[in-house]
């Protein structure tokens, strides 16, 4: 199949973009400013599309004909989200589905994730609503883009999936990669409330992903998960001992808040990126953990890694 990648030149989006070409599909490689990996760029059934999602006019191109759509591209890393998400995560993508839906592209996957319920539990885990009430502005306006998704396909040709995806984990996540040089330089922290975390391992995330873009019929809200229940501090504990630091100090929540203020001051000074923002810290301590029967029954029955026990020899 013929598959656009937006946010190519990403982390997810570039290890998608690998998969994809390894399993013989042709990927289109759409990006902005951040150079492709050269080996991804070179394959052969690699076309690269540079366009911006702000100017409509450059995504005709890369979205006309193809089977489907896998949308990751967006700002993260920059302090004070809120003034810029309501647009990067909104109107880019009304952009993005706009071009999609003219350019009789037959399906669009939006990455997503359970946030967009709110807090949820393995108890009351998200379900696949739209009424969620979030508290931070990542999954407010995520979960804006889930709406537009469904009202701009309504009627259309474009099939519209959602997956919303729980915490990718392995080599060559850049968020796992620096917790692993955080825990062993002792400097691995987290708050005290526990916080539960829904777990997929790379190779499980990377079919399911490639299954909700090529799948006859998917269409609709997956939650992409493993079959584990565990929280962030036993994750971090766990993964600690493995890359050989001492367990994670845990840490009164208005002193992470603080440090969180303190990088975002410092990005907004010196017109830097920021690694920590007060948003990011907010969404982090929400419980989420989502239903992913329809992921079992549509996408992939099995998992490589169903628990983080086999799992956790990825990181």
């Amino acid at each position: 199949m013929e598959i656009l990648v937006t946010g190519a030149s990403g982390n997810l989006g570039s290890l998608l973009a690998r998969h994809l070409l390894a399993r013989g599909h042709t990927v289109r490689l759409m990006r902005h400013r951040t150079p492709l990996p050269d080996d991804i760029a070179t394959h052969p059934n690699a076309r690269v599309h540079e366009a911006d999602l702000a100017r409509p006019e450059t995504l005709a191109g890369p979205c006309r004909g193809v089977d489907a759509i896998v949308h990751f591209a967006g700002v993260l890393f920059m302090p004070r989200p809120e003034r810029f998400l309501p647009t990067t995560n909104t109107e880019w993508f009304r952009n993005l589905m706009t071009a999609a839906i003219s350019g009789n592209a037959k399906r669009v996957v939006l990455a997503s994730f359970p946030h967009v319920e709110g807090e949820t539990t393995p108890q009351r885990p998200a379900t696949g609503r739209l009424d969620g009430s979030p508290e931070s502005w990542h999954a407010r306006t995520r979960l804006e883009e889930e709406k537009l998704l469904f009202s701009m396909t309504k009627g259309t040709g474009t099939a519209p999936v959602s997956c919303r995806v729980g915490m990718v984990y392995g080599r060559g996540i850049l968020m796992i990669d620096a917790a692993r040089w955080l825990a062993r330089h002792r400097l691995l922290a987290v708050w005290r409330k526990p916080t539960w975390i829904h777990l997929i391992a790379t190779p499980d995330f990377l079919r399911a992903l490639e299954a909700a873009a090529t799948k006859n019929g998917a269409s609709g809200i997956y939650h992409i998960g493993d079959r584990g229940v565990i929280t962030l501090q036993e994750f971090l504990d766990r993964a600690s001992a493995r890359w050989g630091g001492r367990r994670p100090w845990r840490l009164p929540a208005w002193m992470i808040f603080t440090a969180a203020a303190m990088v975002e001051l410092f990005a907004m000074a010196f017109g830097t990126q920021s690694p920590l923002t007060r948003d990011f810290v907010r969404i982090g301590m929400a419980s989420y953990y989502g239903d992913t029967t329809r992921m079992f029954d549509e996408l992939i029955d099995t998992l490589e890694y169903p628990t983080f026990d086999t799992g956790i020899e990825t990181l």
